[in-house]
């Protein structure tokens, strides 16, 4: 009998014997007794999973961010009821639309699954023939201009579709590679620096041959101002990650623009079933935990939140940079996690530890720190940790080097 069962069973005879104990008491001590509270069970302990500190950043590898609870209170929220998905994606959409300033907007899988939806409903529009056809591209524009330097992995997102990337190094050579079966051209912001086209340029280009443009924001937030800055600009796509700065489900993200691409990339997209993105489901639970993570994100007090990473990163350096033979650097990438980061670097003919060495004794140690870099530095980041964590990170860090 489950322990409900029992707990039932007896209270059902506390008007029995109320008289001589009080029914309140005895009520609250048979509950206490027969339906208490579950511990909370640790899952990652449970299947023998080390969490750490997250010194590095918003990697996928690493789960990307930590949900505020507002947003875990939504997804909660969301598993209680029924709701029909395509309504919801239009209203979410909206309200999104309205927050960023755009024309229509939609929760994706993620900025990857936003590039492929919106290149599919680029190229197929709003003919369902032509949605199921995919990734057949017979009788489709099925090209994708793209600069030799923005071709990194994350264009599969494009080629999913069944579309070619056709890569050029200058405006001339963009505007050469234009043809009949051209559908778009694709921006990647992480890149901009070394790309010979930018945002304004590859705009007017897009504009000139009445071509869509695209540009993949995964990683570019903060600052607030990127989510309302590339529509502005012009640009008819923008795609944003969901899970790194903004801190909403690390599998959603958002696909920002035009009404028109956007609605048709929604064909692609579940509830419907014979098409190229319908592995690329986002439910309920996620949706409203994006838009909660958005409204959370705008409402943030960013200037107040950059000085807080400005000075953890200076207590984590000057920690360091306590132990002699320590050099350290602070800068702020100009695009895509672009927030406060350290650089720590040494000669190791003086302090005899690899860098290697060093990440390895940050990840082994007790808590767990996890930082990046490479042969010459460690990195470090702090706008993944919670308050209080660069403390440990920064005593990690010097004790580590010191014992060097």
């Amino acid at each position: 009998m489950s322990s409900r069962r029992k707990a039932l069973k007896t209270l059902s005879a506390i008007p029995l014997v109320g008289g001589m104990l009080g029914t309140s008491i005895l009520t609250a001590k048979v509950v206490e007794e027969t339906v208490a509270k579950p511990m909370a069970r640790d899952f990652f302990k449970e299947l023998g999973l080390r969490t750490f500190i997250n010194a590095a950043g918003t990697y996928t590898s690493m789960t990307g961010s930590l949900m505020h609870k507002e947003v875990t209170n939504a997804i909660s929220y969301g598993a209680t009821e029924y709701v029909n998905l395509d309504e919801l994606h239009d209203k979410v959409g909206e309200r999104i639309a309205e927050l960023l300033g755009c024309e229509y907007a939609t929760v994706s899988s993620g900025a990857f699954g936003a590039m492929t939806i919106g290149l599919a409903g680029v190229m197929c529009g709003m003919d369902e023939k032509k949605v199921a056809q995919l990734p057949d591209t017979t009788g489709l524009k099925d090209e994708v201009i793209v600069q030799e330097a923005h071709d990194i992995g994350y264009t599969h997102a494009l080629i999913n579709t069944g579309a070619k990337i056709v890569k050029v190094k200058s405006a001339k050579d963009l505007e050469k590679a234009i043809n009949d079966k051209t559908a778009m051209l694709w921006f990647l912001n992480a890149n901009t620096e070394e790309g010979d086209i930018k945002w304004e340029e590859f705009v007017a280009l897009g504009k000139k041959h009445n071509i869509p443009t695209f540009i993949d924001c995964a990683a570019d937030v903060p600052p607030v101002e990127n989510l309302y800055k590339f529509t502005k600009l012009g640009f008819d796509l923008v795609c944003f990650s969901g899970g790194k700065g903004i801190r909403g489900p690390q599998s959603a993200g958002l696909l920002l623009g035009k009404r028109k691409y956007i609605e048709a990339a929604r064909l692609h997209t579940p509830p419907r079933g014979t098409t190229i993105a319908r592995g690329m489901k986002v439910n309920k639970e996620e949706v409203l935990g994006m838009m909660v993570a958005l409204e959370l994100y705008l409402a943030r007090d960013h200037k107040k939140e950059w000085e807080l990473w400005e000075s953890q990163i200076k207590l984590i350096g000057d920690s360091a940079k306590s132990v002699n033979g320590i050099e350290t650097e602070i800068h702020v990438p100009p695009h895509a996690n672009h927030v406060p980061s350290l650089k720590i670097r040494w000669d190791e003919e003086v302090v005899k530890i690899s860098k290697d060495d060093m990440r390895k004794q940050l990840r082994d140690g007790h808590p767990s720190i996890e930082t990046v870099g490479n042969k010459e530095e460690v990195g470090i980041t702090t706008w993944m940790m919670e308050p209080g964590q660069e403390r440990i990170v920064a005593q990690r860090v010097k004790e580590i080097l010191a014992n060097a």
